[in-house]
């Protein structure tokens, strides 16, 4: 397999997320997208044992245009929209939401977090709707650790789950509203493994944690995102330290993309529209209880 050239290393830097200290290898100054990949945001937060966890995490905020994506490592994500979904999820799962028109959630810790430990762990990955879904019906998906099916590696040393889409012959279970392949890697030393991508994919890797080599490049460290070229066949790696990955694939939606805070659009108009039917209460009302 020819293997694909790496564009782009994006270290994740630190930044405040309304008092959230978290990580975000993109968008940055030198990559505005990996398009149909929009940002991507790291959390690894002890949560206060003084705050209860319906006070903590993220309070109610409004989506359009675009799918907000959890992946959970650590403790798990209490979930509440508009649209009457109310759903927890723990370590290994994943909630995925595509806001189409327009829908408020929030995103809490679990009331057990800390019996749990009290550690959450997360990525939070916004993937664009193609202009034709962006004003679809909202939708919630989610699946939990036991949910997702697994591909393991010939050493045994590197498992692959996958979300959605399809890799190595392992299909997820999440539908999404545009190609993507959405899975996370477990990698331990010394494990290796190739993975076929789609060619007309942009594709890339984001290390949590530990060290890899990818063939034909070198050493990539943890909190590092890959931005792949569409070159080659797929990727290889293997891992120097134990490390966890989230690999991800999509197909470009060469569109053109304009956002504002919660909402991602294709013209300046659309945005001032999804601000208006906020405001008139039209993607509804997230009540906690």
């Amino acid at each position: 397999m020819k293997n694909r050239t790496v564009s782009r290393i994006l270290y994740a830097q630190e930044v405040d997320m309304g008092g959230m200290p978290i990580r975000q290898p993109f968008p940055t100054q030198q990559v505005e997208q990996i398009d149909p990949f929009l940002l991507l945001h790291h959390a690894d937060i002890k949560v206060p044992e003084h705050l209860d966890p319906d006070d903590a995490g993220v309070g109610p905020h409004p989506h359009r245009g675009f799918s907000p994506v959890t992946f959970i490592f650590k403790g798990g994500v209490h979930h509440r929209d508009s649209r009457g979904n109310d759903n927890v999820v723990y370590a290994g799962g994943a909630q995925w939401m595509n806001a189409g028109m327009g829908a408020v959630h929030s995103e809490r810790p679990p009331r057990d977090i800390h019996e749990i430990g009290g550690r959450q762990e997360i990525i939070q990955l916004w993937i664009n709707s193609p202009a034709r879904h962006k004003m679809d019906q909202p939708a919630y998906y989610s699946a939990k650790k036991e949910d997702v099916p697994t591909y393991r590696s010939d050493d045994g040393k590197v498992t692959v789950n996958v979300f959605s889409g399809n890799l190595l012959g392992v299909k997820g279970p999440i539908p999404s509203n545009t190609e993507v392949n959405a899975s996370t890697l477990e990698v331990k030393k010394g494990g290796k493994i190739s993975i076929a991508l789609p060619a007309n994919h942009s594709a890339f890797l984001y290390l949590l944690d530990g060290k890899l080599t990818l063939e034909g490049f070198g050493l990539v460290e943890g909190l590092n995102a890959v931005m792949l070229n569409r070159d080659g066949e797929g990727v290889t790696l293997e891992g120097l330290e134990d490390t966890r990955v989230l690999l991800m694939s999509g197909e470009p939606l060469d569109e053109e993309v304009v956002s504002y805070g919660p909402f991602v659009m294709n013209t300046q108009t659309q945005i001032m529209e999804a601000m208006r039917d906020y405001q008139k209460g039209k993607m509804g009302i997230l009540i906690e209880e």
